[in-house]
């Protein structure tokens, strides 16, 4: 399972030496008692037995990695997969499911949890092309779907992606403007990807960090909507709430651990569980069904309708269009130009594009893309040798971006990954696009949920943090 997490998290250093970090496997529990020594006996199985000094012999019960634990260890996380079995999966949530239905028979209503899940329009296309059908058809069965299983609520994560969206070409505005003060506030380096952000914060450190956007992704802003709007609007606590997304990404169950994204006052994430495509694929095995097959149901009208259609995507490509909107945010603020079409011209690969914008007597404005972790090392050495001529990079751990993420559907019989992610590509690209800014129920939003743009609630809803993991040393992590 540690081989769908996204290259840049499979890697211990810049060489591409790939290896499980002891340093983070913790292989017993041992209750230490104090003036107390004892011996530990490693059986023929594997498993261990502490022998006390009076001969007493007994086995000791294995310790158990959580994603917090990978979070704050400066390895990689390969040999944390058991985790995700027990804590992030489609088997969680049924344990969830199952205990609601516990206490609906036993009538105890107040102990039930209040199930939402948010699908990711990346692996709603995912799935929609596994099944031969569109992506709002599969939108409507997914909804369908896990309505039948228990779930109360289904939204489309692209709703909290305009946030996203709105409150990256914010930022950037900000930081240009202060960019001659501030050493390093460009260039700016895009948020969204987890697995960039880990590889960040293990890897780079206090160095990096500051370069990257605040903007939280859209996966945790929709927390931030679920645990907090919804909440309010359902008159429910947010420890109540048991919040699902359906993601393309193993990366986004880290995300989801991470500390900075939970409440101490109510005890609970912004989101609960994280679910790849194809762990959902697995789900309608378990459940002796295909997509195709599930009745159809429309998403809950909770959040507003933004564009009066049941699916919509961003303009810009499969990872959110951050360049894109970025781009052409900053012509029309900075430079007074509406642009139309942007121009983006291929450099070392696919992966890594570039895009110029000029205008008579303004500052050329420079904008990349690097996906995949060999183009985002070379922007990482750019930036340390003061040669990254950008104003803003769009970095994705994935190449080809999230339509290709490690939780994606993989393809089978005679159809190559290359065919398959072709496929998952059409699907999403006829997916109608909205522009954020010019969609007045946002912006209502925007005013009713956060009190507007740049106030303390839309800091605290829609920002993050990022933090610097210290390097360990220990022998068995070494390289002879």
């Amino acid at each position: 399972m540690a081989a769908h997490f996204s290259g840049a998290l499979q890697l211990t250093d810049l060489d591409d030496f790939i290896t499980p970090s002891q340093e983070c496997i913790k292989p017993v529990k041992i209750d230490r008692t104090a003036g107390k020594v004892g011996k530990i006996r490693v059986e023929d199985d594997g498993s261990y037995t502490e022998i006390s000094q009076s001969g007493e012999e007994r086995r000791l019960q294995r310790a158990k990695i959580t994603l917090n634990d990978c979070l704050a260890c400066s390895g990689c996380i390969t040999s944390a997969e058991s985790v995700l079995i027990t804590q992030q999966s489609q088997e969680e949530l049924y344990r969830i499911l199952s205990e609601n239905e516990q206490f609906l028979k036993a009538g105890d209503h107040d102990k039930q949890k209040l199930v939402v899940v948010s699908v990711s329009p990346q692996a709603c296309a995912s799935l929609a092309a596994n099944f031969r059908i569109t992506a709002e058809e599969a939108m409507k069965k997914l909804t369908g779907f896990f309505k039948h299983l228990g779930v109360q609520h289904v939204y489309d994560v692209t709703f909290a992606r305009n946030f996203s969206l709105i409150e990256t070409c914010n930022e950037f505005i900000r930081r240009y403007q202060s960019s001659e003060v501030e050493k390093k506030a460009l260039p700016m380096l895009a948020s969204a990807c987890p697995g960039w952000i880990c590889y960040a914060e293990k890897t780079h450190g206090s160095y990096i960090l500051p370069y990257i956007s605040t903007t939280k992704s859209p996966q945790q802003i929709m927390g931030s909507l679920v645990k907090d709007y919804v909440a309010q609007k359902l008159s429910r606590s947010p420890s109540s709430i048991y919040h699902v997304t359906v993601m393309p990404c193993f990366d986004k169950k880290l995300e989801a651990s991470r500390a900075d994204f939970y409440n101490d006052v109510f005890q609970t994430r912004d989101v609960d569980c994280v679910i790849t495509s194809g762990e959902v694929e697995k789900m309608l095995e378990k459940e002796g069904t295909s997509l195709k097959d599930v009745d159809d149901s429309s998403p809950d009208e909770i959040l507003p309708s933004s564009c009066g259609s049941l699916m919509y995507s961003h303009k810009g490509g499969g990872s959110g269009g951050y360049l894109d909107h970025i781009a052409r945010y900053a012509a029309s603020n900075l430079h007074g130009r509406e642009i139309s079409h942007l121009d983006y011209k291929v450099l070392r690969n696919q992966d890594f594009q570039e895009v110029i914008v000029e205008s008579e007597g303004k500052p050329t404005l420079k904008f990349a893309l690097a996906y995949g972790f060999r183009n985002i090392q070379n922007i990482v050495q750019k930036l340390k040798r003061g040669k990254c001529s950008y104003h803003f990079v769009e970095i994705m751990a994935c190449p080809s971006g999230c339509n290709n993420g490690g939780g994606q559907i993989r393809p089978v019989g005679d159809e190559t990954q290359k065919e398959r992610l072709k496929a998952v590509e059409e699907t999403y690209a006829h997916i109608p696009s909205i522009v954020p800014f010019e969609v007045t129920q946002i912006s209502q939003l925007y005013q009713e949920w956060l009190g507007g743009a740049g106030s303390e609630k839309s800091k605290e809803m829609l920002h993050t943090q990022y933090h610097e993991i210290e390097k360990s040393d220990n022998a068995l992590t070494m390289k002879w």
